[in-house]
């Protein structure tokens, strides 16, 4: 029986895989093995199954299992797919899924890598990675899966995240005045981080990605309300663009901070066991972006921070799906009127099929 992946992404969306992704890991390797494929499960929790014909490029499809939380269930309306993943990714991964069993490469390797954790550190994606076995020289691509329209992705920009610490002295808020107050000294910083990326030395604006940003998004501070708090700490939220690294952004702002303010104010990145996902940018020459212009996709940036920036190190890395992160309503991806339009994984997996045919095709000059 052919694989149906309308069938498989209503069946997807119906199993909750925002706190555990057992069950829906366990969905993936069933319905794998029901059409001849032996899948594998690594220590990461990640999904593994591969083609091989002879030696040639080695071509990867990655998307997630994970969702964001809560679960919306399914609902259809008409050619409408309602509910959590319906396009983040679980749209993206029944297209994947058909175009990889479809596939009969007679030149190189087809790998369906599926990660687990993507919405939260990319343990996954930081396991699987150095285990792909994958080289520029060779000719290998990656293809994430992600909403994006049918539109091919070839850059996006990374998501850093930190705390600046404001530092003051505790006191009785009845004399205010024999104390620090950390609050009130976190005003400023407000104000240096808008004009951060004003400063000289600073990012140029990227002609694909635009301009990094940086927006505080959590801002705590005080242990009573009759006492002049001693701390003040502010969450910011980091959107990169080439060439800027996770420690080359803690450095600026500390630095920027230190200098502009004063020495009680600092910034730290967050502490992960995962490296950050950096801003990415792949070659419009590369094969994997020809074979999608030729499949008569779009090209533009991916507006959000993907696994893409990890397997981009390595080899010519796009973004692909069906669905949209956002449309002229407000938000659908992490949204509870999360969706995806039923044709359209049926459109990413016939063009998947065409690009995989051309990069797999053996006299490909």
């Amino acid at each position: 029986m052919a694989f149906d992946p309308l069938a498989f992404l209503e069946t997807a969306v119906e199993t909750p895989s925002h706190e555990d992704v057992d069950p829906m890991r366990a969905l993936l390797c069933d319905r794998l093995a029901a059409h001849g494929i032996e899948p594998t499960v690594d220590g990461a929790g990640n999904v593994l199954a591969s083609k091989d014909a002879a030696d040639g490029p080695h071509v990867v499809l990655n998307t997630h299992l994970d969702t964001v939380a809560p679960h919306v269930p399914a609902e259809r309306e008409g050619d409408v797919l309602h509910g959590r993943g319906a396009c983040d990714a679980k749209g993206p991964l029944a297209a994947m899924v058909a175009a990889f069993l479809d596939c009969d490469p007679d030149w190189g390797r087809l790998t369906l890598a599926v990660t687990s954790d993507e919405e939260t550190y990319s343990t996954g994606a930081a396991a699987l990675v150095p285990r792909l076995d994958l080289d520029g020289e060779r000719g290998d691509a990656v293809i994430v899966g992600e909403p994006t329209g049918l539109d091919v992705c070839t850059a996006g920009k990374g998501r850093f995240e930190g705390t600046v610490r404001v530092e003051g002295e505790s006191a009785h808020a009845a004399e205010p005045h024999t104390g620090a107050n950390a609050i009130e000294r976190a005003a400023p910083v407000i104000d240096a981080l808008t004009d951060f990326g004003e400063r000289p030395g600073s990012l140029p604006v990227h002609p694909d990605l635009g301009a990094a940003t940086l927006t505080p998004t959590v801002i705590e501070g005080g242990d009573a309300t009759n006492q002049v708090p001693a701390a003040c700490e502010v969450v910011v939220d980091r959107r990169s663009v080439p060439p800027e690294t996770a420690g080359g952004f803690e450095n600026a702002l500390d630095e920027y901070l230190r200098e502009r303010l004063d020495s009680t104010i600092s910034f730290a990145l967050t502490e992960r066991e995962t490296p950050f996902l950096a801003a990415f940018e792949t070659s419009v020459d590369s094969r994997v972006v020809g074979a999608f212009r030729d499949a008569e996709c779009e090209m533009r940036p991916f507006t959000a921070a993907t696994e893409a920036s990890y397997f981009a190190r390595e080899v010519p890395t796009v973004v692909f799906g069906p669905g949209d992160l956002a449309d002229a309503e407000g938000p659908v991806a992490h949204a509870d009127r999360e969706y995806v339009r039923r044709p359209e994984v049926e459109r990413a997996a016939d063009r998947l099929n065409d690009v995989l045919a051309e990069l797999l095709r053996e006299n490909h000059v």
